[in-house]
This record gives C-alpha cells, structure tokens and sequence, in this order.
C-alpha cells in the first residue's frame, strides 16, 4: 500500500530558474511541477504545500524553528514528511528540526545543486528518493535525514562540502547511513547520536566565531558588548586557540557568558589534549565547554533550542556537556 507523504516547499535552488539578465532567481513552477510529476504519484501519495519560496541564506534560526514546528503539526496526519530546501542552510534547517521535532515518523530534507534551467538537473532525482526514503519502513525512528545523490545522511553529521558538484553533500569521517538503489532503500549503519530538546522557544542570541592565525579578541568583546547568552568559538585542531585572546575568553566565562569550543576542521573531535595557554585543557579549565565532533554551526543550534527551555546558563552548561558525554560514551 503506498504511503501518504506531505511534501513541503521552502525554496533554494531546487525551485529556481536562470532568468535573462536577473540570473538564477526563485520562481512558482515547482508546486505546480510536482503536482503532475508522474514518477512521484507511482512511489506513494504525495501531496504538496508550498510553505516558502526564497533562497535559503534568508532562512533565520526563527524560521527553521517554526518549519519544525510545522513538521510536528502536519506529520500527524501522514506517514512521513519531505522537505525541499536550499542547499546553503540546509544542513542547519535539518539539524535544528532534529533537535526539536516530537515525532519518530520519516522526516526527510533534500535540495538541488543545480536550478531547472541547468542540464543535468538533479532536483527531480533527489525529490523522488526522498519521498522514497520517507516510506521506506526502515526509515522509522532514524531523526531527521538528508536525502542528495542517491545518498542517505543524518542531519547532525552531514555537511555542504563543494559549492556546486552534485556530490556535494557528505558526512566526514563517517559516509552515508545507506543509499537510495534503484530497486530499493538501502540502510549500511545507524546513528547512535541522537539528542533531543523540548522545547516551545529558542533564544537566538547566541555567536560563532572563527578562529584564524593573529585573531585577537575584537569579536569576542562584540558579543560581551551584545549580551550574547554564549559564544562558540571554531577553534584550531583539538580545540587550540592564540593565547593572546584567552584574557578576553576568561573575562566572557567569569561574567557568565557561554564559551563553548568547536573544531573548523572537518573531522575529528576537540579534546583536552594540550594544556598550554590557549590549549583545549587550559581553556577547558578556565570554564570553556568542548563540543566533540559536533560543528561549530551545529553546536550554536543546540545551545539556541537549550536556551529556549533552560534559561539558566548552569542548566545549559549542564544539559550541554552532559549530551556530549553521553554521545563519547556511545
């Protein structure tokens, strides 16, 4: 029997075409494209509903919320839910409905490199392996998954890594949960990371940071100065920093801000390894929260849906680290 799918638009590339003189632009033929695409009426019941249409750098950490709480809603009423977004955000959308989303249904996210106009266009493709995934029977209690070039991805691992290759889509370090064959839905591994926040709110006052050669403590003094609730800081390696900027590090931690530290490599997780000034063992002493392996980008998602039900930045501390731990010892 063929499974009831919603299928809900937010714009990207997906629904975009090359328009003379204006470039690739958004436009309102995809709805109306799906609705009559022969393909997706033979994989199950689709039905369509056209939330947003604008490219995914205007999506704001409010919006991603209120797309998961959307999920939430209209998923009671189907046996799975498929979202269309753009590539550039799509990883945090993804990551923010996992986060928060109630149900264990298939909820899946998926894009396109490349707009309508383009040969090769791989949009249709990946719609329809996500509506595929999104009834597959294995794709129950997963969270939320990310569905580009026959691939299959969790939304906690997976990362934008090309700006425009097809492939674009990978989760380092670790490979795909499984592959969308043409026969059937293929799942290789689980996801033994799962962390969820519930709550009705999140507090968006939270900063990232890159660190680079020479930084100094210019954009950390701008988030003190901004009342930023934490602050993550992408640091070197395992989570190393210069020097120079751990008098400004310490002074944020004793007024109470946040500081958690992330990697900007790829893979791998920020340890406390080296205990010079600067290292991740100084900086975890001074008060600084490690992130793992999680993304800087990611680990900022986390801490706005933990703000939005615990307040108390103790609590977040606590509720923070302890999922950490958790994931290390999984």
């Amino acid at each position: 029997m063929k499974k009831n799918i919603l299928l809900i638009m937010t714009g990207g590339t997906i629904s975009m075409k090359n328009v003379a003189d204006l470039g690739v632009v958004p436009t309102s033929e995809l709805a109306d494209f799906l609705t009559k695409f022969p393909q997706l009426k033979g994989v199950a019941n689709v039905e369509v509903m056209d939330h947003l249409n604008i490219p995914s750098p205007y999506m704001t950490p409010e919006m991603m919320f209120g797309l998961a709480k959307l999920i939430d809603e209209k998923i009671v009423d189907y046996d799975g839910v498929v979202i269309t977004h753009g590539t550039d955000t799509l990883e945090e959308s993804a990551y923010m409905a996992d986060l928060v989303l109630t149900t264990r249904k298939p909820v899946v996210f998926t894009a396109a490199m490349r707009s309508g106009s383009d040969l090769g266009l791989d949009g249709p493709r990946n719609i329809i392996g996500s509506v595929r995934v999104a009834s597959h029977h294995e794709s129950h209690d997963k969270g939320v998954l990310v569905v580009m070039n026959d691939e299959i991805h969790t939304a906690r691992d997976v990362v934008k890594t090309d700006s425009g290759k097809v492939d674009a889509f990978n989760s380092p370090g670790l490979g795909p949960l499984g592959i969308v064959d043409p026969d059937t839905v293929v799942y290789h591994r689980n996801c033994p990371y799962r962390e969820s926040v519930l709550t009705d709110s999140i507090d968006d006052n939270i900063d990232l940071i890159r660190a680079y050669c020479g930084m100094d403590g210019r954009f950390i003094k701008t988030s003190m100065q901004s009342c930023a609730r934490a602050i993550v800081i992408e640091a070197f390696g395992r989570g190393n920093l210069p020097q120079e900027i751990v008098p400004i590090i310490k002074e944020a931690i004793d007024k109470g801000i946040l500081i958690v530290i992330a990697s900007r490599t790829y893979t791998g997780r920020v340890l406390p390894e080296y205990g010079y000034t600067g290292g991740g063992k100084n900086l975890e002493d001074l008060g600084a929260i490690l992130a793992g392996d999680l993304k800087g980008s990611k680990a900022r998602l986390r801490l706005m849906a933990l703000f939005g039900t615990h307040k108390d930045p103790a609590l977040v501390r606590q509720y923070f680290r302890s999922s950490h731990e958790s994931e290390q010892e999984d």
